[in-house]
């Protein structure tokens, strides 16, 4: 029988340490994808794995990172064809259940992401948001785990905050991930223990020690209930894309990220990286990290900042959440 989240998570990490994190001054620098960027390959020759499979080396990770980042940016290119700024895109868009939009160029992202990313790493599963899910996913260590437009409503209205969001999971946590905004021409990419980087810049969380005044951005009615426990805070906008409200923590543009009940492996894996190599935390409300490519993909209530900050944030979301009853 398959453990639940919480279990298998209490098998693979302990808690959380709060214990400050180093911080150094990070560098920022502007990129677009239009300028400079490498066009992908028209074949992407397959990535190096160990004999069981996984991703084997650092450098194979790293390797792995650039294909990524080039798939990223190709895929992004496909959908700026249809994105209008200030717009509706010119993309054919309909409904799922439940209202969610889905258009034309979220497949053309996902069919091209698919191709590409399985050629190069033939070993792993595969769990997109556009992709009918196959359970077959749970014999792998490595999976793919994919949202080809994070941020559909924004994009189809012609709001530029959205992302190609990829990450590659390894035994439940990510091994590397690549967030994707190419009409902000901002660029994360990560990899575990190397690091986090815009742009292809270091980047480091916040290293803020004190909620008050913060910048915080989520759902509006936890965001104000956190605000009656932290006191006053410096409200942010929401973001529609979850992989980009995360990254933003990643890259200090953003001090606390708030996430409701019923976000998707593919929302967050790989904005979750970027966090962690950054030097932030995302837990839950129990203090554990997220563990992916399980049966269900959908999360809990989800908290992000700096290390420095977490306990307190999660003292006063978890203050509310019993006081209201939420999940």
């Amino acid at each position: 029988m398959e453990p639940d989240a919480v279990e298998l998570n209490r098998r693979l990490f302990h808690p959380v340490d709060l214990a400050r994190f180093p911080v150094a001054e990070r560098r920022s620098l502007r990129w677009s994808t239009r300028q400079g960027a490498r066009p992908i390959s028209a074949r992407i020759p397959p990535a190096r794995t160990s004999s069981a499979g996984t991703a084997g080396s650092g450098a194979d990770a790293l390797a792995l990172r650039e294909i990524m980042r080039q798939a990223a940016i190709a895929g992004g290119d496909i959908a700026m064809a249809s994105f209008r700024p200030g717009q509706q895109t010119s993309a054919r868009v309909r409904y799922k259940t439940g209202n969610s939009p889905v258009s034309d160029a979220d497949e053309a992202v996902d069919a091209f992401l698919k191709e590409t990313l399985t050629a190069a790493l033939p070993s792993a599963g595969w769990l997109s948001e556009e992709t009918r899910d196959d359970r077959a996913r749970l014999d792998h260590d490595l999976c793919w785990v994919v949202d080809p437009i994070d941020g559909t409503r924004a994009y189809c209205a012609g709001d530029s905050n959205w992302t190609v969001a990829i990450a590659l999971v390894e035994k439940g946590r990510p091994l590397a991930g690549v967030v994707h905004a190419p009409a902000l021409g901002e660029h994360y990419s990560a990899v575990r223990g190397a690091g986090a980087e815009m742009n292809g810049a270091p980047i480091l969380a916040s290293p803020r020690e004190q909620a008050r005044g913060a910048r915080v951005a989520g759902p509006g009615p936890m965001v104000d209930k956190l605000e009656h426990y932290t006191g006053a805070l410096t409200k942010m906008p929401r973001l529609p894309s979850l992989a980009l409200r995360l990254a933003r923590v990643a890259s200090n543009d953003l001090d606390i990220a708030l996430v409701s009940a019923h976000a998707r492996d593919w929302d967050i894996a790989a904005a979750d990286l970027l966090i962690e190599e950054a030097g932030g935390l995302l837990t839950g409300l129990d203090g554990f990290r997220p563990v992916y490519n399980l049966r269900d993909p959908q999360h809990e209530t989800l908290i992000s900042s700096g290390a420095p900050l977490h306990g307190e944030v999660l003292e006063g979301v978890q203050d509310f959440m019993r006081r209201n009853g939420w999940t």
